[in-house]
């Protein structure tokens, strides 16, 4: 099969082998991927993965233990769990300590013409849903992840730092609570998105310096957290959703002084996605900049790179383009 895959250098490949279906798992054919920022960071040597790229997919199941899911089509979430370690008996299924994750750590990617997930790991997608929105699936859920770790009242003020693709889906999610959303970033074009959806948004030439309850670090840089730290108010909380290359160095006494909560967060819930997007509360068309057949990935990486693009996806040939 056809697959983009990260080895010395990023390349695309023809004759990857088809994935051997374990039992258990399913065999699912590709229609969508979509490139995000952690995938440009394992280009640069992040977690030092090596195979298939790709964790963001929406396809159809081409065969299974439960047939009653062959031909279903389907997202996945990204981390295939033991079921049997501390973490997993406790119901911290993305912590188990023998996970494989999807196209980032002991598990080729998606960005093929087909992979293997566990079938627990499936969820259908509803036929509302086309799937040029279903492959944002993942992304979306990463952002109501924040939701399920901290509280976020209608009468918080809240600062989502960076205006690429997740940044501008935590926005939309956490304006759905009510809270009063400000979105700072650098690209007009990307924070019209939400300029649209009436959620305030400031420009790099804007001079602003409200403090705020929660603060959303989701730049993809360093120099995000010291961002976040200048905004957040005593006792509030910055929440980190970005993962890069590097190490950063970090002041800890002014967050002990100001009794900071420090979060982490990345895999969220997909239920709650699909229902967002099948009740079009979030818009996620609009992030859409560019669509590239497989064949052509180095291209679409190069576009994903660009400061001015947000979501760039790779369609297989076989995928119907009535559902784009």
């Amino acid at each position: 099969m056809r697959a983009i895959a990260f080895g010395e250098r990023l390349e695309v490949l023809a004759d990857v082998p088809v994935p051997e279906r374990p039992a258990g798992e399913a065999l699912v054919r590709v229609s969508l991927a979509g490139i995000c920022n952690t995938d440009l960071e394992i280009i640069k040597g992040y977690l030092g993965f090596r195979g298939v790229l790709g964790h963001e997919f929406v396809g159809l199941v081409q065969d299974a233990d439960d047939q009653g899911l062959i031909g279903a089509r389907v997202v996945g979430e990204i981390n295939a769990y033991c079921g049997h370690c501390e973490y997993c008996a406790g119901g911290v299924f993305t912590h188990c300590l023998r996970r494989t994750v999807l196209g980032i750590h002991g598990r080729h990617g998606a960005m093929a013409e087909y992979l293997v997930l566990p079938e627990r790991n499936l969820h259908r997608v509803p036929a509302s849903v086309p799937d040029s929105e279903a492959v944002f699936t993942e992304p979306l859920a990463a952002a109501l992840e924040i939701l399920e770790q901290t509280q976020v009242k209608p009468s918080y003020e809240i600062a989502v730092i960076g205006d690429g693709k997740l940044g501008l889906l935590v926005a939309q999610v956490l304006a759905l609570t009510g809270a009063r959303v400000v979105a700072l970033g650098r690209h007009p074009n990307k924070l019209a998105i939400l300029a649209e959806r009436g959620i305030e948004t400031h420009g790099e030439g804007d001079a602003y310096d409200r403090k705020a309850d929660v603060v959303v670090e989701c730049t993809g840089h360093p120099g995000g957290f010291l961002h976040a730290r200048s905004l957040v108010r005593p006792r509030g909380t910055i929440v980190l959703k970005s993962t890069y290359h590097g190490t950063s160095e970090l002041a800890l006494s002014p967050m002990v002084v100001d009794e900071v909560t420090l979060l982490g967060s990345r895999c969220g819930p997909f239920a709650p996605a699909l229902r967002l997007l099948q009740r079009r509360l979030v818009d996620v068309q609009s992030l859409i900049s560019a669509v590239y057949p497989l064949e052509r990935g180095l291209e679409a990486f190069e576009a994903a790179r660009k400061r001015d693009n947000i979501k760039v996806l790779l369609s297989n040939q076989q995928a119907d383009p009535s559902r784009l």
